[in-house]
């Protein structure tokens, strides 16, 4: 194996498996081993590869939690951000994990969640139990960060492990100061390689912090490899090997690359534009505010040759990186700023209001399931989180009774029907 022999005419020649001197990922001593310590050295922390994502990184950080809580005799129980990828909902079925969440502000739109410490105190100081640890998705899809330093400095003042999903912010390792998750106090975390940094796609980090328990480093190949293919892509495995390469030079590229970014936020906030995010490699736009649906801004921009990361009813998101030229920012500015505002849309997606759950994510995932249109769903419970990626991020969770409420946000996003719990 492969099939192919090394002959086509596409990448065959590089695509390998666990020959004699290519190594085996889960079972690494020799050059994956030795790329895994280099990327450990850059990132400062015990860092794993993953060939299927951050979505295999969180199942294995969810798994390595529950451990943890079993081993020191506490319950596996997770405080959660409402903001989670639905991949953190499989995580939680297939190891039988509980949740509480922390649900969004007023203001706030469902895919994001901001947490800060005294808030998180509050919740410490009125629980009867604590979780064995929180778990946040920080930078979130729309380029929103939580306090990760006063909320890492709360979580260990209670004995509490904190977790980041860092997909979207693997660079920020590479700013000065850092920002990413790990120097700011996290215990684990995951990165996707390949949405700010060059890996191809399917390439991402598990990153355990050298203040965690001693049983996350000991433990970390065994929770990817129960989650993983037993066929890891050696392709991605060599995009991350070079990616380290990359990264010797990445603060340097970041520094002259950003002031591009901060002249295009200030040409679109002049000509009239709200943005909305404090990430430093994404803008996104209030598209109500400038009197258009965010697709809508998203067909403008592809007709002019511009692919846009996300686009919902409210937002339109672009991700970029220095791999993009001064050329590339210019044909956005010229597209977005083309654009007449118009007077600003009023009308709002209706009020989050927290569904009642019904059954634990395990048992709705593991019942028997049917599809309905949305219109038949008001009073059945949700069995499957089946959103899109992007984003990802469900309304209603699995195992929660789907209201009035959830239905009218349903159809403000587009979502026609949903995957219930059949009836018996």
């Amino acid at each position: 194996m492969p099939g192919h022999k090394g002959v086509g005419s596409l990448c065959e020649s590089l695509d390998i498996t666990e020959i004699a001197g290519a190594d085996s990922l889960f079972e690494a001593n020799g050059i994956i081993r030795e790329s895994e310590k280099n990327a450990s050295a850059l990132f400062g922390s015990e860092t794993f590869y993953s060939t299927e994502g951050s979505s295999l990184c969180i199942r294995a950080m969810v798994y390595m939690l529950s451990l943890y809580a079993k081993e020191i005799g506490r319950k596996p129980l997770i405080l959660a951000g409402r903001n989670a990828h639905k991949t953190f909902l499989s995580a939680l079925a297939l190891t039988d994990t509980d949740v509480f969440w922390i649900y969004p502000k007023k203001y706030e739109s469902y895919l994001s969640c901001s947490v800060t410490a005294s808030e998180l105190e509050d919740i410490f100081k009125s629980s009867s139990e604590l979780p064995i640890a929180v778990y946040l998705t920080s930078p979130d899809y729309l380029g929103n960060f939580s306090d990760i330093a006063g909320v890492a400095e709360v979580c260990h003042k209670y004995g509490v492990l904190l977790c980041v999903d860092n997909a979207h912010g693997a660079y920020l390792k590479f700013l000065s100061p850092s920002k990413h998750p790990i120097d700011l106090g996290a215990d684990i975390c995951c990165d996707s390689a390949h949405k700010t940094l060059p890996a191809l796609t399917g390439s991402a980090y598990l990153h355990v912090s050298k203040n965690a328990p001693e049983s996350f480093s000991r433990e970390a190949k065994n929770a990817l490899c129960l989650f993983a293919s037993t066929s890891p892509s050696y392709l991605l495995l060599e995009s991350l090997d070079k990616t380290n390469a990359y990264l010797e030079g990445h603060a340097e590229r970041l520094n002259a690359f950003l002031p591009l970014l901060d002249s295009l936020r200030e040409e679109l906030c002049a000509n009239g534009y709200a943005l909305i995010e404090n990430e430093e490699l994404k803008i996104t736009i209030d598209a109500k505010a400038y009197g258009y649906y965010g697709d809508e801004l998203a067909d403008i921009l592809y007709k002019n040759g511009i692919v846009c990361e996300f686009a919902d009813r409210d937002h339109l998101v672009m991700m970029f990186t220095p791999e993009n030229s001064s050329s590339d920012i210019d044909k956005v500015k010229k597209a977005l700023t083309s654009i007449e505002k118009k007077e600003a849309l009023v009308n709002a997606p209706k009020e989050f209001f927290a569904p009642v759950r019904a059954m634990s994510v395990r048992e709705a995932v593991f019942s028997p399931q049917e599809r309905l249109p949305i219109y038949e769903c008001e009073g059945r419970v949700l069995a499957s989180a089946s959103v899109p990626c992007p984003p990802a991020v469900p309304i209603v969770v699995s195992g929660e009774i789907i209201d009035k409420n959830a239905i009218e946000l349903f159809e403000y996003y587009g979502i026609d029907s949903c995957v219930v719990v059949k009836k018996k």
